[in-house]
């Protein structure tokens, strides 16, 4: 099934007298359970794609479907909570609140959801297994290294049994060794079934993913199956 479908998408910025335009015509799709790269230099409108196809943000022109329905026809309510049921984000900053633990960082979306507390305490403890934590439940942030605080967040991002995940420079902020487990865990969740759609300027990341686009000035300038993919 498409999941997610672009036709001539284009956002235009305004910071000054001269307009950027960070999407320039985009049109593409994204099939169910892929793994796809996004590259290109810094400006090439990656982190812009990323934010319109996780309804962050609004394309200016052109059609955004959403499996097989244009975005304009839902209500901003219904996409608050595809938002929330379906997409999950992980960023290269990890964004964990440091007052609290592991555990408590990942229980939050879930507090958002109404789940009971018994609930969210069951959920962070299974994710945080799930991505390797299981020793680490009760440490802050300042207690875990880059690579397991970004687990601690890709164990957020899971929270709601999201059908996608859109991961921005996962390992930006993490040494060699810790973006190795990071991958193998983004791995393991397409594998488990999930559409991971991920943003890297890392050759080495990159090659993880099924497809890898290449963006440039807000084009795609490429888009070709990785036949390669680890």
């Amino acid at each position: 099934m498409t999941l997610i479908e672009f036709q001539n998408i284009t956002k235009i910025y305004r910071p000054g007298e001269v307009p950027v335009r960070a999407l320039d015509k985009v049109t593409l799709k994204i099939k169910e359970g892929e793994f796809i790269a996004i590259k290109g230099p810094s400006g090439s409108g990656k982190s812009t794609l990323m934010h319109v196809m996780g309804f962050l943000d609004a394309s200016d022109s052109g059609v955004y479907k959403f499996e097989g329905k244009p975005i304009k026809a839902f209500e901003e309510e219904a996409l608050a909570e595809i938002r929330n049921k379906k997409v999950g984000f992980i960023f290269q900053s990890f964004y964990l609140l440091p007052r609290m633990s592991a555990k408590e960082n990942v229980m939050l979306p879930l507090i958002y959801a109404n789940k009971s507390e018994k609930d969210q305490e069951r959920i962070a403890i299974k994710n945080l297994k799930l991505v390797g934590l299981g020793d680490r439940i009760d440490h802050k942030p300042n207690e875990l290294s880059g690579g397991q605080q970004q687990r601690v967040a890709i164990a957020r991002a899971l929270a709601n049994d999201p059908e996608i995940i859109f991961a921005d420079e996962p390992t930006g902020n993490v040494d060699s060794k810790s973006a190795l487990g990071i991958m193998k865990v983004l791995k393991a969740l397409n594998k488990d079934g999930r559409t991971i759609i991920m943003i890297t300027h890392d050759k080495n990341v990159a090659s993880y993913a099924h497809r890898i686009i290449t963006l440039e000035d807000g084009k795609i300038m490429s888009d070709k199956p990785n036949p390669k993919h680890k």
